[in-house]
């Protein structure tokens, strides 16, 4: 369906709905490299700085824990603000909820209070719940055509920042020592004030809302038995009723369990190895770079080719990247290509599954299962990395690599099971 050129909105006045949607794709991806900033200066610090408050390696997997726990808790409620008040005070919200997780992580080392420290990382989830919610915001108003295209735009532009940020690790504790703030809290510094700078983008930006936009223009929604559209379990009910969204949604979630689970421990596992802050924080960027950088690539093929073959091609890169960290863990050239291979493989199946979701999902129920969506994947992303610290500490990095297996072909079985009217959507 080809997208109008003009749409009432108002009060009859008129939009160009192409100019529009540059404009929100534009914005969207501005705030993306601002955010990623602050993720990615804080990413790997959060394991650390785990280990130094609670004096035991055992903990660190709580760090990713705390942050996808929080990006699980985050995504429905702002996926119903955004139903109820547009993506504008969705997203600016979201960021002023990290911006105080971000102080709260900054007050919490200096007194060493390990509650207080999850509590702030845990907030700072909802930076990854509100990224998570750009994404789907670049569809509102996209052509039907290019829907694939101007998601992954978005999911790419996060690249710059969240490769610049891992290696603001130095400048960030040069920052903090300026500053007279605790040793690996200046990355969250910066954190802070990206958030900040998002926050003015989206508030400034995203006029009119397209989300708003996009209901206002959308068809009535059907009469009937049919809960209301504002209702929490609408989004339940779709997945339980439509197996595209229900395929897409499982294959997202297990997809971001296996990468939380692998790259959260990686600095730990680099720590043992003597690996420095610097090191670690290029590898950890190059893990960044192949989750965003070919975002448009599977975007266009997604398009293209579908969304179940993308998916599919996703897995086999994850299944590559632990295949390397089972064979190569003791080295360094090892653990870069199964981070980069895991970022890559990660992006590919995140693209393509959002893009089904979304397509297979009526305007007005999208917000609610969107929501769901990133709620389920950000809670597989939680059990990922709360199981993947006990794990490396009982059967080091190789084992953590091989009990990840199961959970890619857990996805590949459910993207090869055929369901009636699954064909609806490719």
């Amino acid at each position: 369906m080809a997208q109008p050129t003009l749409a009432p909105y108002a009060g009859g006045k008129g939009i160009d709905l192409r100019r529009l949607q540059r404009r929100v794709v534009t914005a969207l991806s501005i705030g993306q490299i601002v955010g990623g900033i602050g993720t990615g200066a804080t990413l790997s610090l959060g394991a650390l700085l785990i280990v130094q408050v609670s004096g035991s390696t055992e903990w660190s997997g709580m760090a990713a824990t705390a942050g996808t726990l929080g990006a699980a808790l985050f995504a429905i409620p702002l996926a119903r603000l955004a139903r109820a008040r547009g993506r504008r005070f969705s997203l600016s919200t979201g960021a002023v909820v990290a911006t105080l997780g971000g102080l709260l992580v900054i007050a919490a080392a200096p007194l060493v209070n390990f509650p207080l420290l999850l509590a702030g990382l845990t907030l700072m989830g909802a930076a990854a719940a509100l990224n998570l919610q750009a994404r789907f915001a670049a569809t509102d108003l996209a052509a039907d055509a290019n829907r694939g295209r101007d998601l992954s735009l978005v999911v790419w532009s996060t690249t710059f920042g969240v490769v610049l940020g891992p290696n603001l690790f130095e400048p960030g504790e040069a920052l903090g020592a300026w500053a007279g703030l605790p040793p690996l809290t200046g990355g969250f510094a910066i954190g802070v004030l990206a958030q900040l700078v998002g926050l003015g983008v989206y508030l400034t930006s995203l006029r009119p809302d397209p989300l708003l936009l996009a209901s206002a223009d959308a068809p009535p929604a059907p009469t009937g038995g049919a809960e209301p559209v504002g209702q929490p379990s609408r989004g339940l009910s779709t997945l339980c009723t439509n197996p595209v969204a229900r395929r897409s949604t499982l294959t997202i979630a297990l997809s971001h369990a296996v990468m939380v689970a692998l790259m959260g421990m990686t600095p730990v596992h680099m720590t043992g190895h003597g690996s420095t802050l610097t090191i670690i924080g290029v590898t950890i960027s190059l893990h960044l770079a192949g989750m965003y950088a070919l975002a448009p690539l599977f975007g266009w093929l997604t398009d293209r080719w579908g969304g179940r073959v993308v998916a599919l091609l996703g897995q086999g890169l994850l299944a590559t990247a632990l295949i390397v960290g089972i064979f190569a863990a003791d080295s360094m050239a090892g653990i870069t290509a199964s981070l980069i291979f895991l970022g890559v493989g990660w992006s590919a199946s995140t693209v393509a599954g959002s893009t089904l979701l979304t397509q297979s999902v009526p305007a007005r129920n999208r917000p609610q299962v969107q929501g769901l969506s990133d709620a389920l994947m950000n809670v597989a992303g939680a059990a990922g990395g709360a199981l993947a610290g006990p794990i490396l500490a009982l059967i080091a990095f190789q084992g953590l690599s091989a009990a990840l297996l199961t959970l890619v072909l857990a996805a590949v079985i459910t993207q090869l099971r055929t369901n009636k009217g699954a064909n609806r959507v490719r």
